[in-house]
């Protein structure tokens, strides 16, 4: 479309993570095993959760979140990626693009909105055990679960309208596995002064609000674990928080990485690589982060291996 002297984009090129036929093949065996293991691996833990009584507490119900939560969020970007292996036309068009992106900012910030929802229910658990039943009520995890969804909603709504309300000229050849913010904004041809402002208040007070949350939450644990007087008892409450901090730290790890570093240290290898992390190694990641070093988890499933194998 052309607009003054200008040719202005309706599609883009996602070159992906290599540009090496050698390798599209290897990419897709790889992508297609992680798709796979991360949506049976998500689905078997939602499930694990819903059929065994013992694990109906707060906590798996955030587990149960999380993972449907991971369930479709590897899906906003593997098939494509699958897609591109194996096709010559790694074209996207600009709906195309927006809808990847919304989605992307839709599974990300409900996940910020969700870890701290579930730090919050890790600290009343240590710190107010006996009060733990009625303040972590059915209606309340209900609720933080629903709010974290209707804030990623918000938020996606905004960052995405205001993104793709700039026009973007020149080479349309994105050098990386999705559309996200970076590539985007060098291919702009409309003034990104007040466009960064807003993205860097969206971002930075979900984020860094999110992450003050779960730090004070983390705080008030380690206080409460510090007064446990016998040792087994510190082991037993510090384990109940090592898989959803395992979590955090991969998340967020990856999220300041990508973006808070100063454009000058901007390496677009490195910015797939910790792309990578919070897209898809994450999702892939959290079934056995909350299942392996849990007994609950690994009894729940083992009984309905046992139920399957009787049935069989």
């Amino acid at each position: 479309m052309e607009v003054g002297n200008r040719t202005i984009l309706t599609e883009f090129i996602l070159l992906g993570l290599s540009a090496d036929p050698q390798w599209q093949m290897l990419l897709f065996g790889i992508f297609l095993t992680i798709y796979l293991v991360t949506m049976s691996g998500n689905m078997t833990l939602v499930l694990l959760i819903q059929v065994d009584s013992r694990l109906h507490t707060p906590m798996y119900f955030f587990i149960s979140g999380l993972s449907f939560l991971d369930f479709w969020y590897t899906s906003v970007y593997i098939p494509k990626i699958l897609v591109n292996c194996v096709s010559e036309d790694k074209r996207i068009s600009l709906a195309g693009c927006g809808a990847q992106f919304f989605f992307s900012c839709l599974a990300a910030y409900t996940e910020c909105y969700l870890l701290a929802a579930m730090a919050y229910d890790r600290h009343v658990a240590i710190c107010n055990p006996l009060l733990y039943s009625s303040k972590m009520s059915t209606s309340l995890c209900t609720g933080l679960v629903a709010g974290s969804y209707v804030g990623g909603l918000l938020n996606a709504i905004a960052h995405t309208a205001n993104t793709f309300r700039l026009n973007f000229c020149g080479k349309n050849i994105i050098d990386h596995f999705l559309c996200d913010v970076l590539p985007l904004v060098k291919m702009s041809c409309t003034d990104t002064h007040v466009y960064v402002k807003i993205l860097s208040s969206i971002v930075g007070f979900t984020v860094l609000s999110c992450l003050l949350a779960i730090l004070l939450s983390y705080f008030n644990i380690l206080l409460a674990i510090l007064r446990i007087c016998s040792a087994s008892g510190r082991r037993k409450a510090f384990s109940t928080c090592a898989s959803h901090m395992v979590s955090v730290t991969l998340f967020y790890g990856s999220l300041l990485f990508m973006y808070s570093r100063p454009s000058s240290t901007y390496s677009l290898e490195r910015d797939k690589v910790a792309a990578l992390f919070y897209t898809i190694i994450n999702p892939l990641l959290n079934p056995f982060i909350y299942s392996l070093r849990n007994k609950d988890v690994k009894e729940a499933l083992r009984k309905a291996i046992q139920t399957i194998q009787q049935h069989t």
